[in-house]
């Protein structure tokens, strides 16, 4: 099946998108989505544009044919930064016979030459979660950018390069900073005004980490070796594993041997994905939830400490400070105010 794009911003790709599935186009506060009809596979599509020319589309799918989406203007393209977190996806030029191959974990930066298009190709039967970061130059460059001060040479020529007189590609190593950020973006419960002002938030997060992973690569003789997708795999395992068992203080050892993996390999991969330890990531994950159910649960302190696997509130509030620079009352206060004042507004609904 062939999709055919032939506007621009994002939310007039998503136009036309619905159009070709014949579905509906849903607007959430500016953020467009489609859910795939069942004659054509599961899952959606949704996209946002904001006034910064920068958009996001992101495609969580799976089609029962082989689709193509051609995306052909009469005008310059953006300048595009994809990544995949489940699946493949391939990309091309429009005009060209070699397609790309985005694997789990992978991105590529793309700039299409004049008014050349893209085509992004989806295999049948296979899940697949990417997202496009679509910048429009001639827009984005008007922002104060400082004149992209201390950016890499060739992504300052490309950010520069408003009527896309270069043709540019590049396909990046393992990363899963990136899948970090889709995930937040499907789970985070915001809805309207917060909704658009968290994406947006999300949006520039994951240009920056596309960005410093172009600029990782480049410094190839500083890159561990961890960057094999194998062990990218392992360290998304154990972060997972942590995230979804934080009553339980597992140790580096026990997670590394579910990973199959050593400790030290698990370490070094911790440390170049999060900048953390494990044990120090552990920690983290434990006080971000901590500090949730001390704003919107009706847990006291002492039970919430229980939860995250903690058995000494002295300890448990000493490292909270640490961290957040307040106390762990502080959020409970404030949790509660916000509670109470949005009983208030439902008793005058």
């Amino acid at each position: 099946m062939r999709i055919d794009v032939n506007t621009l911003p994002v939310n007039e790709i998503l136009e036309d998108i619905a159009n070709s599935l014949n579905a509906e186009l849903k607007n959430n506060s500016g953020e467009l989505s489609i859910q795939i009809p069942s004659e054509f596979g599961e899952g959606y599509i949704r996209g946002v544009s904001f006034d910064s020319g920068m958009g996001f589309v992101t495609y969580n799918c799976k089609f029962s044919e082989d689709v193509e989406i051609h995306f052909s203007l009469n005008t310059v393209h953006p300048l595009k930064f994809i990544f995949c977190s489940e699946g493949k996806v391939g990309h091309c030029f429009q005009k060209k016979d070699n397609i790309h191959i985005i694997d789990t974990y992978q991105n590529i930066v793309v700039s299409s030459n004049g008014y050349d298009g893209h085509i992004l190709h989806f295999k049948k039967d296979v899940s697949t979660h990417v997202s496009s970061l679509e910048i429009i130059r001639s827009i984005f460059t008007h922002r104060s950018n400082y004149d992209f001060k201390d950016l890499d040479p060739t992504l300052k020529d490309l950010f520069k390069d408003a009527v896309s007189e270069k043709q540019f590609f590049y396909q990046g190593n393992y990363s899963i900073k990136a899948a970090d950020v889709m995930e937040d973006i499907n789970t985070k419960d915001y809805t309207g005004f917060l909704r658009n002002l968290f994406l947006e938030s999300k949006v520039f997060e994951m240009l920056v980490i596309q960005i410093a992973q172009y600029e990782d690569d480049e410094n190839g003789d500083n890159l561990p070796q961890i960057l094999r997708k194998s062990d990218i795999e392992k360290v998304n395992y154990v972060a997972k594993r942590i995230q979804g068992d934080l009553s339980t203080n597992l140790t580096v050892e026990t997670l590394a041997k579910e990973a199959g993996t050593n400790v030290n390999k698990l370490q070094e991969g911790f440390k170049y994905v999060y900048n953390l330890t494990v044990n120090k990531y552990m920690q983290h994950v434990k006080l971000e939830a901590a500090k949730e159910m001390l704003r919107l649960s009706e847990k006291n302190i002492s039970e919430i400490v229980t939860s995250i696997g903690l058995n000494n509130r002295s300890y448990f509030s000493k490292i909270f400070k640490e961290k957040y620079g307040v106390s762990p009352k502080y959020f409970l206060k404030n949790g509660k105010n916000l509670k109470d004042a949005d009983a208030e507004v439902h008793e005058w609904d």
